[in-house]
């Protein structure tokens, strides 16, 4: 499309013909089609560059172009950087191809934000990481750049939506996966807030009864009471996969606590029938729990010293150690009862 930038004589008259509505109307038409291409153009054809000397072109300067157009000169090579990355991927014609006051052909305007930056923490490193990861995200730079200009802005849309706040939890998430140190200020927020400590406790209870299911689901393992790992039975198996199924099946954003607990108390009960269903099991289970028990009763003993004896003596001291002595040989009796005769 072809857009009067700078209009002839002729055509300047005619314009004047028109009211000014209607000559707003039309000027607005040219931007809505061409956006800051219209405005770009202006700089390609007027700003001489680089290399270029005043003698050479009748184009003029950066700082000079920004004088006449009463802004920055920064501005003013926004928008020349701009035309100078379309033009190095063909889009539109080079610097030097450009003749002051001629007009072209422009891209559309959704081609335009493609180009520009207007913010110049584009440039420095963090604006350039920001650019990269919104191009990875398939969104516009100057979008991400202006979010990460203002903070507040964003704390405002996190407390008033919750997709907002979803958006950020889930770029918290993928963020922290690489950041150690944002994973031990999460901690430490987490460690010093009682709602987040419980919620947390609450989520990794629920975790680990979930866990629980799944090993028998998937693994095909149960874990007794007394801490056994069998090969759990088809059936239970299959009850497992059942409440896994169901589990899994949940939205995200739904509470898997309720769940959890059913399927976990569930299994737990089908475990224990399954121990007391097999005789020899049985029998080893309470073996196991003996066991178990026996060893933590030695560890504790065994961490006891009487070096300060003097120090901390009462007589209630002994009596239990009596008490426990006598405990003892009634368990060494009732074992060596029942071992097998030779």
């Amino acid at each position: 499309m072809t857009v009067a930038i700078a209009p002839s004589e002729e055509s300047a008259a005619r314009q004047g013909e028109l009211d000014p509505v209607a000559r707003d109307a039309r000027d607005f038409g040219a931007y809505a089609r061409t956006g800051g291409w219209a405005f770009a153009l202006k700089v390609a054809r007027s700003v001489r560059p680089g290399g270029q000397s005043a003698d050479e072109t009748p184009k003029v300067s950066a700082k000079e172009f920004a004088e006449l157009a009463g802004c920055s000169p920064e501005r003013v090579m926004r928008y020349y950087k701009a035309w100078d990355r379309a033009a190095d991927d063909g889009v539109v014609p080079h610097f030097e191809l450009l003749v002051p006051g001629a007009d072209i052909e422009l891209p559309d305007a959704e081609v335009w934000l493609t180009y520009y930056v207007s913010r110049s923490s584009a440039a420095s490193e963090r604006g350039t990481a920001i650019t990269q990861a919104a191009e990875a995200e398939g969104i516009r730079p100057t979008k991400a750049l202006e979010v990460a200009e203002n903070p507040t802005a964003l704390r405002a849309a996190i407390l008033a939506d919750p997709s907002t706040a979803q958006a950020a939890r889930h770029a918290l998430l993928d963020r922290v996966k690489e950041d150690p140190a944002l994973q031990a200020e999460l901690a430490r927020d987490i460690a010093r807030t009682d709602e987040l400590k419980k919620a947390v406790a609450t989520e990794s209870r629920a975790a680990d009864r979930i866990g629980y299911v799944r090993q028998i689901a998937e693994k095909g393992q149960i874990r007794t009471p007394a801490g056994q790992t069998l090969d759990a039975p088809a059936e239970l198996r299959s009850e497992a996969e059942r409440h896994l199924s169901l589990l899994d099946e949940l939205d995200e954003g739904e509470d898997s606590g309720e769940w959890a607990t059913e399927a976990y108390d569930t299994m737990k009960h089908l475990v224990v029938e399954t121990v007391e269903a097999d005789p020899e099991l049985r029998v080893q289970e309470r073996r196991t729990k003996f066991y178990n028990s026996l060893q933590k009763a030695t560890k504790v003993f065994e961490e006891l010293t009487f070096d300060d004896a003097d120090d901390i003596y009462e007589d209630d001291m002994v009596q239990r150690l009596e008490d426990l002595q006598q405990a003892i040989g009634s368990a060494i009796a009732a074992l060596r009862g029942a071992a097998p005769r030779q």
